[in-house]
Formats: C-alpha cells, sequence, structure tokens
C-alpha cells in the first residue's frame, strides 16, 4: 500500500492532468494541460529526474523497448531489445529508478534478429532469456549467464525452444524453473536454467477486451512473472505492439500456482493509450518492481505521440496494492510530473544523464556504440590510436554495409563528427532505420553525396573533393538539415537538399527500429572518425 504521504503527493501531481475520452467514444477531446518541460541534462539532454522529487517520463529516452528489469539488493539493472546490434543486450545499472547508465553489452557472438528478453537472477547467478531470429530460420531461444553482471557473459546457449518469443522466468512454489512464452505457454527448465525438461504447455488463457476496440490484433505477449504473498502475478500484453496508438495495452492475473489456475484482474487492462491526444502512444510490455522505499512500479515501453522515429521508449508508472491483494496503475495518460520513487526531493541526485559525445579516446563498442548486422566481428572493422577510431569500409554502398551507430534520445538534436578519409572509398552519415530505409551524406575523394529513400539521388550530388571534412546533422524535430565544413569547422556550407523523415518508422517500414545516427564506410580503404559530439536543443 502506498503511505498517506506519497497518496498526497501522487494525487497532487495528477491534478488539474486531463482524462482522455475512450477510443471512439463520442464528443470532443478534453483540451490537454500545456506540456511540462523535463529537466536538461548532459549535452541538453531530456532526463527523467526533475530534480524537485518529481519525475517525467521517459526514464529512459530514446529507442530502449521491451524493457526487463531486474532488483538485485539496492541495485536496478534493465535491459532491452538490440535487435540486430552488435555488440548487443546493453545492461544498464540505477539506483533510484530515475538516473540510468549502461555498463556492459552481454551479447556479442551474432545469432540474430534478438527480441524481447528476460533479465533475471537464481542464486548466485544472473540469466538472460533471448528469442532470436538467426537468418534463414525460425526463432529459436537462447540463454547467456553470467556469475558477475558487468560479465564476462557466456556464448548464448540454444534451447532448443522454438517458435517462441517474448520469455519471462519464474520459480514455481515446487521450486522448479520456467519460462513462459508468448501464446501465453509455460516451459519447464533443467535446474541449472540452461535446457528445458519437458514439453511446451499452455499455461493461461488471457482477458480479452471487448471487439470494438480498435487493436492492432490480440497477439498475448511478453509474460512477466511475480511472487508476492500468497499469489503468483502475471503481467501480460495483448492488442499488439504497434499499429494504432490504442491498441497496445497491460493486463494481469493471479494464481496461487505457478500451474493455474488463473484469475483475471477485475481492473483489466491495467494500461492503455485511448487516444491519439494522449502523450504516449501503443503503451504496454510491463514488468512489476519494487522502489527504493517499498512503493510499486510497471515498467513499460510507449511511442512519444508524434515521435515514432525515436523508438519505444522507457516509462515507468507508479501502482498501489490495493487490500484484495490486486493492483492498479495511478499514472493516467503520463502527460504530467509523477513523485519521484523512494525519496523525498532533498534527498533527490542531480540531473545527469549519458553523454553521446565521444572523443573517441576510449573504446565505447557495446556501451555507446553497435553496428548493424555486422558480417565480421568488431575487432576486424574498428582500430583506436590517437583519439581517432580507424573504421575500415565495408560493403559498397549504405545499402549493404553495416553502419556504426548510436541511438539519439531527444527530439530535436544535432551531431558532429570529422571524417578522414584514406584509400578510395566512401564515409559519411547517416539516420538509420535499416538498409532499406536511410538518410544522410557521403564523402569521397571527389564528391558530396546525397542519400533519400535508401539511394544516392546523383541529381543532388556536389561537386566538391572531400577527403577530409567535418560534417553536422540537424534534426529538428524530423526535419534533417546537413552541413560540412572543409577547414576544420571555420566556414560551414549548408548542403541543398533537406529532409523530412517522420514518416520512417515501424508501422511503414516494420522491424520495430528507430531512426538511429549511423557513421560508415564502404568501397575500399577506411575513415578515421574523430570528435563526435552531441547537442540537443528545444
Amino acid at each position: 500500500m502506498i503511505n498517506s504521504t506519497r497518496r498526497t503527493l501522487f494525487k497532487a501531481a495528477l491534478a488539474g492532468a486531463a482524462t482522455p475520452a475512450l477510443a471512439g467514444a463520442a464528443g470532443s477531446q478534453p483540451c490537454p494541460p500545456p506540456a511540462p518541460k523535463h529537466a536538461s541534462g548532459v549535452e541538453g539532454q531530456r532526463i527523467a529526474n526533475l530534480g524537485n522529487g518529481l519525475f517525467l517520463n521517459p526514464i529512459v529516452s530514446g529507442d530502449h523497448p521491451d524493457p526487463t528489469i531486474l532488483k538485485d539488493g539496492d541495485d536496478y539493472y534493465m535491459t532491452f531489445s538490440s535487435f540486430n546490434a552488435y555488440p548487443g543486450i546493453v545492461i544498464w545499472h540505477s539506483t533510484d529508478l530515475l538516473n540510468w547508465t549502461p555498463i556492459t553489452a552481454a551479447l556479442s557472438k551474432n545469432i540474430g534478429t534478438v527480441w524481447a528478453l528476460d533479465l533475471c537472477k537464481h542464486g548466485d547467478r544472473y540469466y538472460v532469456y533471448i528469442p532470436a531470429l538467426p537468418p534463414g530460420k525460425g526463432w529459436g531461444t537462447y540463454v547467456i549467464w553470467a556469475d558477475d553482471i558487468r560479465g564476462p557473459w557466456s556464448d548464448p546457449v540454444d534451447l532448443k525452444l522454438d517458435g517462441c518469443i517474448d520469455p519471462g522466468h519464474a520459480v514455481g512454489e515446487d521450486g522448479k524453473r520456467y519460462l513462459f512464452v508468448n501464446g501465453i505457454r509455460k516451459m519447464r527448465l533443467t535446474d541449472d536454467g540452461l535446457a528445458t525438461d519437458g514439453e511446451l504447455q499452455p499455461a493461461y488463457s488471457p482477458w480479452r477486451y471487448p471487439d470494438h476496440w480498435i487493436t492492432e490484433n490480440f497477439a498475448p505477449e511478453g509474460p512477466k512473472l511475480l511472487r508476492r504473498g500468497e499469489y503468483f502475478y502475471l503481467v501480460t500484453a495483448v492488442g499488439g505492439t504497434a499499429g494504432p496508438v490504442t491498441g497496445h495495452m497491460v493486463i494481469a492475473a493471479r494464481s496461487r500456482s505457478i500451474h493455474g489456475p488463473w484469475e483475471h484482474c477485475p481492473h483489466n487492462p491495467l494500461v492503455r493509450s485511448l487516444s491519439e491526444a494522449e502523450p504516449w502512444w501503443s503503451r504496454g510490455h510491463a514488468t512489476l518492481i519494487e522502489g527504493p522505499s517499498g512503493d510499486w512500479w510497471m515498467v513499460y515501453h510507449g511511442y512519444e505521440n508524434g515521435y515514432r522515429t525515436l523508438g519505444r521508449q522507457t516509462l515507468l508508472e507508479p501502482i498501489e496494492w490495493t487490500e484484495d491483494g490486486w493492483f492498479k496503475a495511478l499514472g493516467g495518460d503520463l502527460s504530467q510530473p509523477l513523485p519521484a520513487p523512494g525519496r523525498p526531493a532533498v534527498e533527490q541526485k542531480p540531473p545527469v544523464g549519458f553523454a553521446l559525445s565521444d572523443d573517441f579516446s576510449q573504446n565505447k563498442i557495446g556501451i555507446q556504440w553497435s553496428f548493424d548486422s555486422p558480417k565480421v566481428s568488431v575487432d576486424e572493422r574498428v582500430r583506436y590510436t590517437d583519439n581517432r577510431l580507424w573504421l575500415t569500409a565495408d560493403g559498397t554502398s549504405p545499402a549493404d554495409t553495416s553502419p556504426m551507430t548510436c541511438f539519439p534520445a531527444d527530439r530535436a538534436y544535432e551531431v558532429e563528427v570529422s571524417l578522414d578519409l584514406q584509400g578510395a572509398g566512401e564515409a559519411g552519415i547517416l539516420l538509420f532505420y535499416n538498409h532499406k530505409a536511410f538518410v544522410g551524406l557521403g564523402f569521397t575523394p571527389e564528391a558530396v553525396k546525397n542519400y533519400q529513400y535508401a539511394e544516392e539521388h546523383p541529381w543532388a550530388r556536389v561537386q566538391i573533393p572531400s577527403r577530409s571534412v567535418r560534417v553536422r546533422l540537424i534534426n529538428d524535430k524530423n526535419v534533417i538539415t546537413y552541413q560540412y565544413s572543409h577547414d576544420d569547422g571555420k566556414s560551414w556550407r549548408t548542403h541543398p537538399t533537406r529532409m523530412e523523415v517522420s514518416g520512417i518508422h515501424h508501422n511503414v517500414f516494420g522491424g520495430f527500429l528507430s531512426l538511429r545516427v549511423g557513421l560508415y564506410c564502404c568501397g575500399a580503404g577506411r575513415v578515421a572518425l574523430s570528435d563526435f559530439t552531441y547537442r540537443a536543443f528545444v
């Protein structure tokens, strides 16, 4: 139960927030209150912790979907779907649920596209259960483990559990270990958690929403389990992950046994976007977590209204346990600041954030940078010398190279980097969704190339020798401007072609990805990258 002081804080924080009407209901939507401002952290990035005892979602900005979170003593660890990025499965650390820092990448071996994971601890060992889609094969399920969460992590172990996604680990009242997967089905594991033990069985027939609700599809997925008191609680996503903004939602059930029967929560759905007027769309895929002072929360993801290009971002919503042993969500549409987890304002840590600027003096591959669908190991393409990262050429163009990418966290930002090309190849900067959807500039010893709609537009080529250049990409709320300098930033030239990229997202191109900042080198030779800077702005 939330104590009376925190209940008062919640009510005060939520006061005045508009309650959106149900999707499809008659009448106009109420006018929302003015949008509050995020705190500004390093590089001007927006951060959740307002520093005054309140916070404003998201807690991790940018593309951090399908969060799986672990409380380990006074520490919290969280990771996300990493898709085709390698090194992948970046693990983040926090002590207060608001201030997060990446600490390691747990997966180096390429096993294909990695979707919604489960991070857990059993005994003294950490595990990540991984659904992955290797090229040309069907979905498989893997597990990696470590005795220290910072690594080293094991190579992936194939559980031979085919055709399943979204694992959720649980230990039953019988002391046995189980994986729940989409469906909602369960599979018993061996005691070491590294193999299956039995057959995949139906576990729970999820609560169904009314037929007239506008959703993508039923799609029960993302089962996450918690044992509290006499009950196991099963939190599930239904309604489809993307598609209509009113589709994705959070439901719950409980049982006294891991084997059921399961009782539907009377408050279903616990979380759902009800209108396109809300600031967060397609909210779902939740995990329950206890806060620093015995308070309780749901961590899940959602798309930001108007910014599907940023991918699904990580959200935090308070819950309240009720006298009947159920729980309710308290955050509403998350448009307003909420009381921060755990401690009063005077004890709040100052806003910081994770810097994206990189002087390449140390290796941040796997913490900040990753490679999309790499054909070879990082060691074969990357070398660090004298505050430079040398990137060896791969492929013939951005359409078949493996770019080095990082995740922007803001609605508006600019990045700069210096490129020194060695050889007859090409290097440049991209906003990269996938190999069929990207924009950017490429530089060669003879010219500047412009990429739109995942291909070069020769009519936009500028005949300027560009072996050594500093390039700036400005993303102003999905409007892209390029500038470049051939005299170390003393003077700048604006490229004559701009782009509007708000349509480059999952509902158009699939894949559940985001527009990442990408640096690439293709053709022959290599490029020296230096002084990468990131700056967010309003």
